[in-house]
């Protein structure tokens, strides 16, 4: 039964939309180098593979402070942590705005992928303890619907920018962002709903019943205390869920960081109105996230929570290429973008099939590890461009990066809906009945 606390509670009016501005502002300085490469290129003379490594290149920055940073959100303070990182992001993202060169660009493109790398999984771990079980799925999904809206405000927005400005005042300008919303944050966010001051009594309450339930639940079928970390590694649905990211942010990042140069490459139209066009796929994939989510919560997590929307958007990535018509291009991208968004179902599976105790860490790896396809894929998707002058083995490749994902994903997910007692074995992982 659906309780007052677990709809409408507050943490929903505050938590999520506060989260959700900061994670939206670290999208806006990681994706806006995609609308801007075009002019970029110009300036530094880049190829295409030279872009792809410009957008990727971020993501082996990402890779380093993954498990610091979900270590010190678990035992130092989650909301301090990001703090720090939101101010330190915000420098780096200017910085990119003042390079000179190839090298410079490269180097702050890194920068702003460590000091950017931590802030999932530290708010993954404070998510955790703000929302139980039963709505892990659509407060992930909520959180993370910042990550299609950060697009369409930001396609546009970046857009009319440089038909005014240098692409260089334009990243400038979208720096300063991140470092004042800093201070919302620090005045909004509270580690637990124990320590905020806007929570009711009766909220707080319900939120510390349904995780100590939730944790029991988890902790009755085991004879284990604690996990030992490198039960984590040896742990195979944690190695499948780093392999399914992995694939997920190839092709992902590979088609988001190429689709605003698709656009213009078919539509011929000045930056302002290829930034509105480029918007409406991402509008859609902002529906789309949202019913994934709240079915997921509907229902519980199964086999196709994820499988079927990433099957949908990699045959459309793959069958879009073959018409030669812009219009008919353009919806094949729009169905893409409408499948691709399964953040919330993924992020609600690790809570459910893994232990606390080693959830931080867990976290932490499939970010770190997982995220380096936000490298794989922009790259080859450039350089494949460059050997045959044509989008179309590129997204070949994040087409079957996407399918395998979701393959990967079906075989993890236990059959039990998320609202039955699931059974964990000695490694701290629940098992598929």
């Amino acid at each position: 039964m659906t309780t007052q606390h677990e709809g409408i509670g507050r943490r929903w009016l505050f938590f999520i939309p506060v989260a959700s501005i900061m994670y939206m502002l670290a999208f806006l300085d990681r994706t806006n180098l995609s609308f801007i490469l075009p002019y970029i290129g110009q300036d530094l003379h880049l190829t295409n593979s030279t872009k792809g490594m410009a957008s990727g290149i971020f993501f082996l920055g990402y890779l380093l402070l993954q498990v610091p940073a979900a270590l010190m959100a678990e035992r130092w303070s989650a909301k301090k942590t990001i703090f720090i990182l939101m101010i330190l992001w915000g420098l780096a993202a200017i910085w990119t705005g003042l390079v000179q060169s190839t090298t410079e660009l490269m180097a702050a493109r890194f920068v702003l992928g460590v000091f950017e790398g931590g802030v999932q999984p530290a708010t993954l771990v404070l998510l955790i303890k703000w929302f139980p079980q039963r709505e892990k799925a659509r407060a992930n999904g909520f959180w993370l619907l910042c990550i299609p809206i950060s697009a369409i405000l930001a396609a546009p927005l970046t857009g009319f920018l440089l038909e005014h400005f240098s692409w260089r005042t334009v990243l400038i300008l979208e720096g300063f962002p991140p470092i004042i919303w800093a201070v919302v944050w620090y005045i909004m966010v509270a580690d637990t709903p124990e320590k905020a001051w806007w929570m009711k009594p009766a909220e707080r309450q319900y939120i510390v019943t349904q995780l100590a339930l939730d944790e029991e639940k988890k902790q009755s079928t085991t004879g284990q205390d604690s996990a030992r970390y490198r039960d984590v590694f040896r742990n195979p649905k944690v190695l499948t869920l780093i392999f399914a990211w992995f694939l997920y942010c190839a092709g992902f990042y590979g088609f988001t960081m190429w689709l605003p140069q698709v656009i213009a490459n078919i539509s011929q139209a000045t930056p302002g109105i290829v930034g509105v066009l480029t918007a409406i796929p991402y509008l859609i994939g902002l529906v789309g996230m949202a019913v994934i989510a709240v079915r997921t919560d509907k229902h519980g997590l199964n086999k196709t929570s994820a499988a079927l929307p990433l099957t949908i958007a990699a045959i459309a990535l793959l069958i879009g290429q073959f018409f030669p018509s812009a219009v008919i291009q353009f919806i094949f991208l729009c169905i893409v973008a409408a499948g691709l968004y399964i953040h919330g179902a993924f992020f609600a599976l690790p809570p459910l099939i893994l232990r606390t105790d080693i959830l931080a860490l867990s976290l932490g790896l499939i970010g770190g590890i997982g995220n380096l396809g936000g490298f794989v894929g922009p790259y080859v998707v450039g350089w494949l461009i460059d050997l045959t002058g044509t989008p179309l083995a590129g997204f070949a490749i994040m087409a079957a990066a996407l399918f395998v994902c979701g393959l990967a994903l079906a075989s993890v997910t236990p059959k039990a809906s998320a609202s039955d007692k699931p059974e964990v074995n000695v490694s701290g992982a629940v098992e598929a009945e």
